[in-house]
């Protein structure tokens, strides 16, 4: 399971956009934390520590514990405002959680032991559908990620989301059908699709100018045959 963030935060009892401001000038940035039919509870964290935390891969799939004062609140990070000229973060919103909250969230997926795929080694792409999948789960079962073994697969094999193993109480938000995460696919196979398809349309091509030929040859003997007829009109005459 993934390990759990820490972050000193302090209570807000004034906000408004001017207050905002000014925590932010100060290197506080404005959060609230909210949820568990609790009442939302406004606060301020360090700039430079929360950017500590933002650094580490897996921020917003990893639990945090909040110490406000004298009390300790775990939460998720839910969202967060980045100001869209200086990049700066404004704002940050905390979900809490207890142990029983199930919570909706997007798992990284990541592949392994590629020097180990026999279809790689032959030329194949890792041809990656799912970046992420989305997953239901208790709060404090979030995985840190979704590992591949792409150890043995071949040339045209598909790699479902039956083939991960989780716990019972992790589930895929997709539960109609086993989803493809990614395949190993040859680009040979596709290159020779894309050199048949260049044959048909020269091919295409060149029926076009037979037909332009043909029509030109008759052309030429009809005129052949006007002018012919025309000397024999004269010669009669």
């Amino acid at each position: 399971m993934i390990m759990t963030s820490n972050l000193k935060v302090e209570n807000r009892e004034k906000v408004g956009k001017g207050i905002s401001r000014a925590l932010r000038r100060e290197g506080k940035i404005p959060g609230i934390i909210y949820g568990n039919k609790q009442n939302p509870v406004s606060i301020s964290v360090k700039e430079n520590e929360l950017k500590a935390e933002l650094r580490k891969a897996g921020f917003f799939n990893r639990l945090c514990d909040l110490k406000l004062g004298e009390e300790n609140i775990r939460v998720l990070p839910q969202d967060i405002a980045i100001h869209p000229v200086t990049e700066k973060t404004e704002h940050i919103d905390f979900l809490r959680v207890s142990e029983n909250t199930k919570v909706t969230i997007q798992i990284p997926v990541k592949f392994e032991n590629e020097e180990n795929c026999p279809g790689i080694k032959l030329g194949g792409i890792l041809n990656v559908v799912r970046y992420s999948v989305e997953v239901s789960c208790p709060a404090s079962k979030i995985p840190e990620e979704f590992i591949v073994d792409l150890t043995g697969l071949e040339l045209g094999d598909s790699i479902h989301f039956s083939s991960i193993k989780l716990e019972d109480d992790i589930t895929p938000t997709i539960s109609d059908r086993d989803f493809t995460i990614a395949s190993i696919v040859a680009p040979a196979a596709l290159t020779s699709e894309e050199e048949k398809t260049d044959e048909e349309d020269t091919s295409e091509e060149g029926d076009d100018t037979t037909e332009s030929s043909t029509e030109d040859e008759g052309n030429e003997k009809t005129e052949t045959q006007d002018k012919n007829e025309s000397e024999g009109d004269n010669k009669k005459e």
